[in-house]
């Protein structure tokens, strides 16, 4: 059964604004999810679907990278974005050749990403050739022809760049990478780029690997849980269960954020009795931190611990533990007694109250975890930011003890296990050596692009064809002009998708679209059913099989899109069996376990009931592979942003209807913000000294220090709770207005947490 996707676009002339939330999920969270679910899917598929996401037996949920519980499993083991994430991808809305006839290249382009991702799965290959104004079908054997040809005419392999998605599954992320490497090149810039780089830069210099050491259950055992930068109400609020269940073992909970988020003020679980009356309480303490001081708050809690270890010797820092295992402490307790408090309270904006409350309950605290996501990474000292959180804990003896350590909250559902997998520029020489000799390859060893980096050899002539193996890269990059001319001057753009999104209406002179398989669907191979494999944010690999039949027969899973690809461009000579890896995806995870590091015996302990946990030298053993054999305190200058005269910072973010780029609805509910995108939220003392009024349209225009500016237009000014001298709006209406170069050190991720703005009365 065929379902008509809404012909309405987003209409910002209707945009309402009603009081923030003061609770989430709820109640009304299940009736939005099973009213989305309905429209996209009809009763019994919704029915058939969501009960099994997340399940033992059943499929990943294609939205974020929170674990599952290791017990008991509820009926509804998804929140309400996982139930929309889930809906786009198993719609009965379709866009088949005919839709493509219908539409121009030029009228899609004119259409929002939000009313281009509505209109429903893509059913077949299409093929966008120089000189045509709309897509035509073609193919399977013919699209490989060309992309093969394409890349063989290259002068370089590192002509082309391979990008990946987070959606994809270990067993394609692995075949991915041996294509890319195969064919001679590094280049596999990946969405961890744009979120967690900060997060695997800073704590691989710190404990030795890039990956958080915390488990699901150790927030059962935590009795202080910091959350930084993050917003789990929408961004993965089946967190919010787990620090429910936390607080009722009577942990704290303080939240660091320049937003009050709703998940964080109030929760209410659907699937309990307290959910559907009182409710829980998260945060016991909220710091409104001003964008860009959490470096400032870190040291300055140091410098209070330090002070506390002063007071009662003995029973703050943990000096068996930081004699034993950690580096460098005496430079970085002298650096941190020198920390002026006074500073510290300007860049946070913070009272000296609110910071010796924070240290004091963590000079009490026994076991700490300190969360954090984008509100962290996304910043110009991003890097140095976690490894001064990381510090704290180091200090105080919390890694690799129960109920305690660093927890980077990934975004994405398996973007992890893409970097596991190797999809990374830079892997080192022992993966590749293990590569080379399970396939009788030879890697290159030379680094590849990152995304930024991408983008810039793109725009540069230096790179001519883009894949896109999954994702939205238009719209989750940067500086959209910038980005958007350097696709369109690329020889050949191909994505690889399952839904219409911005990136297939910016193309290269020729371009295709390659449709594939969702989480959800049911994927045989020669008559074989088969599952892939995932891996969550805190390093547990466990299988996912999905049981919907296809909407159409043209599509392809993205393991055989890879080995078919590969066929066509090695030919039957190469030593990889792309065809038996095809049709089998048991030998891939053989392979995967005699290749990666701590996947021994990957297939049957993947069928374990939980899946299987990662090793994780810190956690496990207190054992730190870093250069010095130990943890290393970090030792960094203090980096925060003032707020010039007259100007504001601002951050981008998502609404609660979003998912990364993905636009399931115009509502952000919570924050109060109804059938529009197109809004700022200021404080309303900002509006007033800038001469401005609530309602008012604006155009925001970015300034930056070699004397450029960026403008986006008709804006309209919310009176919310931020500090002063900080704003935020909404992704990716705002990429504009982050040039491609303004990037956190060493990380090279884009800093659009950090963007100086001034607000003038909207153009015409």
């Amino acid at each position: 059964m065929h379902r008509k996707a809404p012909a309405r676009d987003i209409d910002e002339t209707q945009v309402t604004v009603t009081p923030p939330e003061n609770s989430a999920a709820g109640v009304r969270a299940v009736t939005v999810a099973l009213e989305r679910a309905v429209e996209e899917m009809g009763v019994i598929r919704t029915a058939r679907t969501l009960t099994r996401v997340n399940q033992h037996h059943g499929f990943d949920c294609p939205g974020c990278a929170w674990p599952e519980p290791t017990g008991h499993r509820r009926p509804a083991e998804f929140c309400e974005n996982g139930a929309k994430a889930v809906a786009e991808e198993a719609t009965l809305r379709t866009v088949t050749p005919e839709f493509f006839a219908e539409h121009s290249i030029r009228d899609l382009a004119g259409k929002s990403g939000y009313w281009l991702g509505q209109q429903g799965r893509l059913t077949h290959p299409m093929v966008l050739r120089p000189g045509d104004t709309h897509y035509s079908p073609i193919a399977w054997d013919e699209a490989y022809r060309l992309i093969a040809k394409t890349l063989r005419e290259l002068a370089s392999p590192d002509e082309a760049v391979f990008y990946t998605s987070g959606r994809t599954a270990n067993e394609t992320a692995f075949l991915y990478q041996l294509l890319v490497r195969s064919f001679g090149t590094n280049n596999l810039p990946d969405c961890s780029n744009m979120c967690h780089e900060s997060s695997g830069t800073a704590l691989t210099s710190s404990i030795g690997i890039g990956k958080g050491s915390v488990t699901i259950d150790d927030f059962a055992r935590a009795d202080l849980i910091v959350v930084a930068g993050q917003n789990p109400g929408t961004n993965h609020p089946r967190m919010l269960s787990a620090l429910s269940a936390a607080k009722d073992k009577g942990a704290k909970v303080i939240a660091v954020n320049p937003l009050p988020e709703t998940g964080l003020i109030g929760f209410r679980d659907p699937q309990t009795i307290k959910g559907l009356t009182t409710g829980t309480t998260i945060a016991d303490d909220f710091l409104q931190i001003r964008l860009g001081g959490d470096m400032a708050l870190f040291q300055g809690l140091a410098r209070l611990l330090f002070e506390a270890e002063d007071r009662a010797p003995g029973t703050v820092i943990d000096r068996a533990f930081v004699d034993a295992h950690t580096a460098s402490f005496a430079e970085y307790e002298k650096q941190m007694r020198a920390v002026d408090l006074a500073v510290v309270q300007e860049a946070t904006g913070l009272t000296l109250e609110q910071l010796e409350r924070t240290a004091h309950m963590l000079a009490r605290s026994r076991a700490t975890i300190i969360c954090w996501a984008m509100g962290l990474t996304q910043q110009r000292h991003g890097v140095a930011t976690i490894e001064e959180a990381t510090n704290l804990l180091l200090m105080r003896g919390m890694i690799g003890k129960p109920g305690a350590g660093v927890c980077p909250v990934r975004g994405h559902s398996n973007v992890q296990g893409d970097r596991t997998m190797g999809i990374w520029e830079k892997m080192p020489e022992s993966f590749l050596a293990a590569l080379d000799s399970e396939f009788g390859i030879t890697s290159p060893r030379t680094h590849g692009y990152d995304t930024v980096a991408a983008i810039r050899a793109l725009r540069d002539g230096q790179a001519k064809v883009f894949f896109g193996m999954g994702g939205n890269f238009v719209s989750a990059t940067p500086d959209t002009e910038v980005t958007e001319a350097a696709l369109r001057g690329c020889e050949l753009t191909v994505q690889v998708s399952t839904k219409l999104n911005r990136s297939h209406v910016v193309h290269g002179r020729t371009a295709l679209i390659l449709p594939t398989l969702g989480r959800t669907d049911l994927d045989v191979q020669d008559g074989a059913k088969q599952q892939v494999s995932v891996e969550d944010s805190m390093s547990m690999v466990h299988l996912s099989t999905g049981r919907l039949a296809p909407v159409s027969d043209e599509l392809r899973s993205e393991v055989a899109i890879v080995c078919e690809l590969a066929q066509e461009l090695f030919g039957a000579g190469h030593p990889v069996p792309w065809a038996r890896l095809r049709r089998d995806y048991d030998t891939i995870r053989d392979a995967i376990a005699r290749v990666i590091p701590g996947c021994a015996d990957y297939n049957r302990k993947v069928r374990e009931r939980n899946g299987f946990q990662l090793p994780h030298p810190p956690r496990d053993a207190r054992e730190f592979r870093t250069a010095t054999g130990k943890a290393n305190f970090a030792v960094n200058d203090l980096s925060w942003l003032p707020v010039p005269a007259g100007r504001l910072i601002l951050q981008t973010l998502r609404s609660h209807d979003q998912y990364n780029t993905t636009i399931y609805g115009l509502d952000d509910r919570y924050r109060g913000i109804h059938n529009g995108r197109k809004v700022v939220l200021v404080h309303p003392d900002d509006i007033a000294a800038f001469g401005f009024a609530e309602g008012e349209l604006v155009d925001l225009v970015s300034e930056w220090t070699d004397g450029s500016e960026r403008r986006v237009s008709g804006f309209r000014l919310v009176s919310y709770s931020t500090p002063r001298g900080n704003a935020a709006a909404y992704y990716p209406e705002t990429n504009p207005l982050v040039p491609l170069d303004h990037v956190a050190e060493r990380s090279n991720t884009p800093v659009s947490k950090a963007v100086t703005i001034r607000l003038e009365r909207a153009s015409a």
